[in-house]
């Protein structure tokens, strides 16, 4: 029971003793506050706000531009057809045709006998001849292609609008919160 008087006296002098100790604390984290707060101005003006505002318009730039190419075009397109032609033309012979050497056999009139023999006969140069085509042509060939297209696809037409809107709004608030706070 000796023990109860010391600690009597003891007990006030260290409250007293945390009470000062926790203000100078709290007297010391407040300057450091202050001190910090005040390094936070710059920082917001001159860093985050032009980093948040340049990453917030870029955004919203991206949905207004258009990818903009000339491609070229280099193909053979293969087609494959039949055209059927029914038609009469006239002919002109562009050099003598030989119509070979066939034998022969004329019958003479009046009961003048037979004579066997060859005819060889020679369509000239020149000569018109009728004709008539009834006949089916196929067609297979490849037409080459070799032309420059010019494209423009507007960004907000394609896949890319739905991230870079999104980006846009993930940023928009602490753009215009920035704006507000941090006016230069």
């Amino acid at each position: 029971m000796d023990h109860l008087p010391k600690w009597n006296k003891l007990w006030p002098a260290f409250i007293n003793l945390a009470v000062v100790f926790s203000f100078v604390v709290n007297l010391v984290l407040i300057i450091a506050l202050v001190l910090i707060l005040r390094q936070v101005g710059p920082l917001m003006t001159g860093t985050v706000k032009p980093l948040v505002d340049g990453l917030h318009m870029s955004f919203v730039e991206m949905n207004q531009v258009s990818i903009k190419r000339t491609v070229a075009v280099e193909e053979v397109i293969p087609i494959e057809f039949t055209v059927p032609l029914d038609t009469t033309s006239t002919v002109i012979l562009s050099e003598d045709v030989v119509l070979g050497n066939h034998p022969i056999t004329m019958v003479l009139p009046g009961g003048g006998g037979y004579i066997n023999g060859n005819v060889t006969m020679v369509l000239p140069a020149g000569l018109e001849l009728p004709v008539a085509l009834a006949l089916d042509v196929p067609v297979k060939e490849g037409i080459p292609l070799d032309f420059e297209v010019s494209v423009e696809i507007p960004l907000r037409e394609t896949e890319l609008s739905g991230p870079f809107a999104r980006l846009e709004g993930l940023f928009a608030p602490w753009a215009d919160y920035l704006a507000r706070c941090c006016a230069e």
